[in-house]
C-alpha cells in the first residue's frame, strides 16, 4: 500500500483513529515517568545544583518546536507538488502546538538560563533564531487566518514555511557555526564526548519520546478537526449556491 493512498481524507482518519489512542497512552507514560523519573529521581548536577532538571521541560519542548516546523515545512512541500489537501491541513494542524512548544522553550530557556548566566535573555545566535522562529509561528497561524480560499491561504502558507524553516534549522544548529554563543551544545549527540550524564540522560531520552508522542497524538485530532471544518465550509458554500 502507498503512503500517497492516505492522502485520502477517509483513509486518513480511519488510520488516525487506530493510531491516536496508542499515542495519547504512551504520551501520558513517557511524560509522566520521564518528569517525576527526571525531577525527583535524579541528584542534583555538581555545577548547576536542581535548576538543572529544568533539562527535562526544555529540551523537550525546544525539539518538538523546531521539529514541528520541519513537519511543516515537509507537509507544505507535499502540498506545493503534489496538491493533497490532507498535507496543507497537517502543517496547519501542527502550528499552534509548535507554537506552544517554542513558547515553553523559551519561558523555561530564560528561566534555565537567569541563574547560569546571570540574565534572562541575552542575543545569542541560537536563542536570536529560536525567537525569529517563534516569530515565525506567529506569522503563519496570521496568515492562515486570514484568508478566505483555503488553496490560496495554503499556497501562501506553505512558502512562509520555506522561508521559516531556515530559523528552524539555525535554531538546531546555531552552535556549530558559532563558538561565542552562551548557549551550551547539544544535549544529546552521536558524539559520546558531547552527552550529558548517564543518570540525566534515560530519563530525558523518556520525556522527548513522550513530547514527541504527545505532538504527533495532537496533531492527528487537530488534522481531523480541520479536515470535518473543510468539509462543512465545503457544504456550506454549496448550499449557499444552490439557493
Amino acid at each position: 500500500m502507498s503512503i500517497w493512498e492516505y492522502a485520502n481524507p477517509v483513509r486518513f482518519l480511519a488510520l488516525s483513529a487506530k493510531v491516536q489512542p496508542y499515542a495519547w497512552g504512551l504520551a501520558a507514560v513517557g511524560i509522566v515517568v520521564g518528569l517525576v523519573w527526571g525531577f525527583f529521581g535524579t541528584p542534583d548536577d555538581f555545577r548547576q545544583g536542581s535548576t538543572v532538571k529544568i533539562i527535562y521541560l526544555h529540551v523537550p519542548s525546544a525539539w518538538i518546536a523546531i521539529n514541528a516546523w520541519i513537519m511543516m515545512l515537509v507537509a507544505s512541500l507535499i502540498w506545493l507538488v503534489r496538491r493533497h489537501h490532507v498535507s496543507a491541513l497537517a502543517a496547519k494542524a501542527a502550528a499552534p502546538v509548535g507554537l506552544v512548544m517554542t513558547v515553553i522553550g523559551l519561558l523555561t530557556g530564560a528561566i534555565w538560563g537567569q541563574p547560569m548566566w546571570g540574565t534572562w535573555w541575552a542575543w545569542d545566535p541560537r536563542l536570536t533564531s529560536f525567537l525569529i522562529l517563534f516569530l515565525f509561528y506567529l506569522g503563519y497561524i496570521a496568515l492562515w487566518a486570514a484568508i478566505d480560499d483555503p488553496d490560496t491561504a495554503a499556497d501562501l502558507t506553505s512558502v512562509l514555511c520555506l522561508v521559516g524553516s531556515v530559523f528552524a534549522l539555525m535554531s538546531r544548529y546555531a552552535v556549530l557555526f558559532w563558538s561565542q554563543g552562551l548557549h551550551q551544545g547539544a544535549s544529546l549527540s552521536l558524539d559520546k564526548e558531547e552527552n550529558i550524564s548517564d543518570v540525566f540522560w534515560l530519563p530525558l531520552v523518556i520525556c522527548i519520546a513522550g513530547f514527541t508522542l504527545l505532538f504527533l497524538a495532537l496533531v492527528l485530532y487537530r488534522t481531523g478537526t480541520e479536515i470535518a471544518l473543510r468539509r462543512a465550509r465545503a457544504l456550506t458554500a454549496r448550499q449557499e449556491r444552490v439557493a
